[in-house]
């Protein structure tokens, strides 16, 4: 019974894909030859055979044939009596060539050996599947949701590898069933507690740039190159393309006709906007076009400190900020300069500076204020409440206080 369950045992190794010949004959006769030194002291006078195509093998040992009171090593010496009991032909100083089958391994040998061909089986397998993965960091890879815990998800690929989509690594609007289909970029590769554990990431720009060269053939091509990515998952994402063809339109080709490219990218990242952006080298462009769709009206550079003045009319502000901040921060992090947008004055428009309102409001509260581009009273009428309260991190009531004192100055 034991040996046919160590045929099984055995007869999995050839049911291991991506394993070349070498390593697994190597393997396995490493397990049989630890096996050997176990039970006879030593494995050179054994030979043995493998048939990795048939999952089966053979051990055979040579002994001297000797005369029957010489014998001192029966491990490596045979009495001629009971050589030629096998073969009547045999002769003292003759080599003599035995097959050993495993029932003379006995019960405990045999039960050892499964157990360590069993071992040697997992650890191929991690390290077959560690290797598969390494190699594979940045591309994208598609499983079948099997277990869903309050941190992570556990994902089957089509070989039945597990792979882990932590909670941080989701998009926060992403909402799985058993049984579902996830697509993900492959993030991380390690060995954690002797096992191979590869971590997926649905929020890395690497995902929203590997779906776009899966959409637009031209970046598949290298005819346009993604210059660069920021994104906050699920909600906004700006994308920076040049083409090396003039006569492709960058913008053009990743968008689609009627949006048709870009809109099952979207629907993929659970309607996250995304900004499809030309890439120019010139700075002030770059910045404009960051800050698309708002239209600005003069930009000062101090590339020093990397520091970008934009100005632009009352009713551009908010579409420059965008909902929550999410446009500067956005277009900030793409071009690399910190951005601070101001309300262009009219000349004979009469207003007051916020710094002068500092004996009724805090000092911090017109700080967030003038970060979301509001440094005069008249810029923050000119907004709507809720606006500012998402956008500054206000609250309500502090937000109506704030209009009240600024109204009172106008009346």
């Amino acid at each position: 019974m034991e040996h046919n369950n160590l045929i099984e045992t055995f007869s999995e190794f050839k049911e291991l894909k991506n394993i070349d010949r070498p390593t697994m004959i190597s393997v396995l006769e490493s397990v049989f030859r630890a096996t050997l030194i176990k039970l006879f002291g030593s494995d050179e006078n054994f030979n043995i055979i493998i048939n990795v195509d048939k999952g089966d093998f053979e051990i055979w040992r040579t002994r001297i044939v000797v005369e029957d009171l010489e014998i001192q090593d029966p491990y490596k010496e045979i009495k001629l009596s009971d050589a030629q009991k096998i073969d009547e032909y045999s002769e003292v100083g003759e080599s003599f060539i035995d097959e050993v089958k495993l029932i003379d391994f006995g019960r405990r040998a045999i039960l050892a050996l499964r157990q360590n061909l069993q071992a040697k089986i997992a650890e191929l397998e991690k390290d077959n599947i560690f290797n598969k993965y390494k190699d594979r960091i940045g591309d994208i890879v598609s499983g079948e949701v099997y277990q869903i815990w309050k941190k992570e998800i556990l994902i089957l690929d089509d070989e039945g590898n597990e792979l882990i989509l932590p909670k941080t690594e989701q998009i926060p609007t992403d909402f799985f069933r058993k049984g579902d289909t996830v697509r993900a970029v492959i993030g991380n590769v390690e060995f954690k507690n002797n096992s191979p554990k590869i971590t997926l990431s649905r929020t890395s720009e690497l995902f929203l740039e590997r779906l776009f060269e899966q959409e637009v053939p031209e970046i598949f091509d290298g005819l346009i190159t993604i210059k660069k990515i920021v994104r906050i998952p699920g909600e906004r994402a700006k994308i920076a393309v040049e083409s090396y063809d003039e006569r492709v339109d960058p913008v053009g080709a990743c968008v689609g006709m009627k949006g048709s490219r870009i809109h099952g990218i979207v629907r993929e990242l659970r309607n996250e906007n995304i900004d499809v952006i030309n890439f120019t080298n010139n700075t002030q462009l770059y910045i404009q076009r960051a800050l698309s769709p708002a239209k600005i009206t003069s930009i000062k550079l101090v590339p020093e400190t990397k520091k970008a003045e934009v100005y632009l009319k009352p009713d551009q502000v908010s579409l420059a900020i965008g909902k929550g901040g999410l446009n500067i921060k956005l277009a900030s992090q793409l071009v690399g300069y910190t951005i601070d947008v101001y309300r262009e004055m009219n000349d004979d428009e009469e207003d007051v500076d916020l710094d002068e309102f500092a004996d009724e409001i805090d000092g911090w509260i017109i700080d967030k204020l003038k970060a979301i581009g509001c440094d005069t009273a008249k810029s923050v009428l000119e907004l709507d409440p809720v606006f500012i309260e998402k956008s500054a991190d206000l609250e309500e009531e502090t937000v109506k206080e704030i209009i009240a004192v600024l109204k009172s100055e106008f009346e």
